[in-house]
């Protein structure tokens, strides 16, 4: 049962979709020659083409912000404030990683932030089950994504040591 109004609700519902999406715009501002350096890196076969990624995180943060607002409407940010507190530090995550590897060509940083990533999107999933299972489960693609961005991460750094440092 939702603490709030039928109105308070929808300004929630905007609330954190632009939330969600702000991390999106910082993340895709560092990624805005992202196709053209990614062309420009050695890529292992399974690498997906650069047009996958922009549809991929759309559907992704759509789904983060549904769960979030779900948690929010449950609760109220004061009673889920841990689990929305460690939500919107995994967005900074996110959105960081995009300037390591996108902006800084730092692939060593960029590894160490999708793996606190990784770790910060597992405690929200865990956070968010405990509040509202179907907030958790919304989130289980995006680790998944994750996941395989990671390994991919890791793949394309060892592969392009002089574009992306030892």
């Amino acid at each position: 049962m939702s603490v709030y109004t039928i109105p308070q609700q929808l300004i929630g519902l905007i609330v954190w979709l632009v939330i969600t999406f702000i991390a999106a715009v910082l993340g895709a501002q560092a990624s805005i020659n992202a196709p053209e350096f990614y062309q420009s890196l050695q890529l292992p076969s399974w690498a997906p083409p650069a047009s996958v990624f922009g549809p991929v995180w759309t559907v992704l943060y759509l789904l983060m912000a549904l769960a979030a607002w779900w948690v929010w409407r449950a609760q109220g940010f004061l009673a889920a404030r841990e689990a929305l507190s460690v939500y919107l530090i995994q967005l900074v995550f996110n959105a960081l990683w995009s300037w390591a590897f996108f902006q800084w060509h730092n692939g060593a940083l960029a590894f160490g932030i999708i793996i606190v990533l990784w770790l910060l999107v597992a405690a929200t999933i865990n956070l968010f089950w405990r509040i509202k299972p179907l907030s958790g489960a919304l989130l289980l693609p995006y680790l998944a994504w994750i996941s395989f961005a990671a390994v991919l991460n890791w793949t394309v750094w060892r592969m392009n040591p002089a574009l992306l440092g030892q």
